[in-house]
């Protein structure tokens, strides 16, 4: 990459530089101006290549995925590094490479009005557990498992890609019990940002053990000075969420769900007596609801909760396994109505999924509300799949070759 202009910024503890970059990768001067979207959609893929070192993830683009092929030979934008993740806010697709503990590089894309995938920005930033749109910015947390006492909090501007503030948490203090609280995961609740978290150790060789296994906690934090206003507090299930995982989902009339795995441990065995299940915090309120417990383990008949992807119309797609904590093995996928608590497994899903695409970052919903995409990893290959939402069906769309699918988001332009 040929290094026209380069400066650096230093705020708010990150280190920040832009670059300008080859022509054919770059927006030029004309495009940088903001135009009015028209209304057509381009689907960005992230598939990690098979047989590669020193490569996370192709980005690959399509216009209709319900059927054709893409593959990773010869096309997309390399994403270096061993693994990122993905956020699409206010225009921009943001890939964030995950340091290992130190800065890490994002790049910034934007589509032109032509519909071509073009690098914008380039900046480092901490390597982050948590990230989350909220208002017009990206609030990115970086929680530390042990040690260092306090999380960092960043707002970045999504349109500038610099940074607007900065706040430190004690997170020993907010868990007030002698362990330390990990945000699992944030999410923009109308004015406020809900941020679910686990109650860990941090120490003594078992730093995610907690002596708490049955309970669950929800920061709520005013937005943008990010105050700690109360937190929420429940003991009908687990925590909510897992590491690096979003438990909570926003329905259309803001009511918020938020799913427990039941999956705590201490000293690597698993110690959690309440049932996977979801629970409620209605609209306008800062508590549990108490007359709503949603247990998804009992009606599956013992499978437990590892993700979420909430749809829409009060229906969420479950992503299950039959062990407590599992990410591999036995994957499921169910399809639950979140008001009337009812329980379904999906139809047409592969018999054998080795895993699925992000589901924190997907927002393939239709316009109409009726259909969704998710990527499905098989041992036969790995597809892109329709969700029929009302019938709790999935059918086989695009083919990904030559790699792993791990994330599918739609653009408007």
């Amino acid at each position: 990459m040929k290094k026209i202009s380069k400066y650096w910024l230093l705020a708010a503890g990150i280190v920040f530089f832009m670059s300008a970059c080859d022509k054919d990768n770059t927006l030029g001067t004309e495009d940088f101006q903001e135009y009015t979207p028209q209304g057509r959609t381009k689907y960005i893929i992230t598939a990690t290549p098979v047989g590669t070192t020193g490569i996370a993830d192709y980005l690959l683009t399509a216009d209709d995925v319900n059927s054709g092929s893409v593959s990773t030979s010869g096309n997309g934008k390399e994403q270096d590094g061993s693994y990122r993740y993905y956020l699409t806010h206010k225009g921009r697709f943001f890939s964030l490479l995950y340091g290992q503990g130190n800065p890490g590089d994002v790049t910034t894309y934007r589509l032109t009005q032509a519909g071509k995938l073009v690098l914008t920005r380039f900046f480092q930033a901490e390597t982050v557990q948590v990230l989350a749109k909220v208002q017009d910015e990206l609030l990115l947390m970086k929680v530390p498992r042990s040690g260092n006492e306090n999380a960092s909090f960043y707002r970045i501007d999504a349109l500038k890609s610099r940074v607007n503030g900065e706040k430190q948490v004690n997170i020993v203090q907010l868990a007030a019990n002698g362990e330390r609280a990990h945000f699992t995961w944030a999410t923009q609740v109308g004015n406020k940002v809900f941020a679910p978290y686990m109650s860990i150790k941090g120490c003594c060789g078992d730093a995610f053990g907690t002596a708490y296994p049955d309970s669950s906690w929800i920061a709520v934090f005013s937005y943008p000075d990010l105050h700690l206003e109360k937190v929420i507090r429940d003991n009908r299930t687990s925590f909510i969420g897992n590491y690096f995982t979003n438990g909570l989902a926003v329905t259309e009339n803001g009511d918020v769900y938020g799913y427990s795995s039941a999956a705590a441990t201490n000293s690597s065995k698993y110690i959690s007596t309440k049932p996977s299940a979801i629970v409620r915090v209605l609209q306008g309120t800062t508590e549990f609801d108490q007359s709503y417990f949603f247990n998804v383990q009992e009606q599956s008949g013992g499978y437990r909760i590892a993700s979420q992807l909430y749809l829409a119309g009060n229906k969420m797609l479950l992503m299950m396994y039959d062990k407590p904590g599992a990410f591999k093995g036995d994957l499921k996928l169910a399809m639950v109505d979140l008001v009337n608590k009812t329980f379904e497994w999906v139809k047409g899903a592969p018999q054998s999924i080795n895993s699925i695409s992000a589901p924190y970052n997907n927002n393939t919903l239709s316009d109409d509300g009726k259909t969704a995409f998710i990527g499905l990893n098989t041992p036969s290959g790995n597809w892109i799949y329709k969700i029929d939402i009302a019938a709790a069906t999935v059918s086989r769309g695009m083919k990904v070759e030559g790699g792993t699918i791990t994330a599918i988001t739609k653009m408007i332009y």
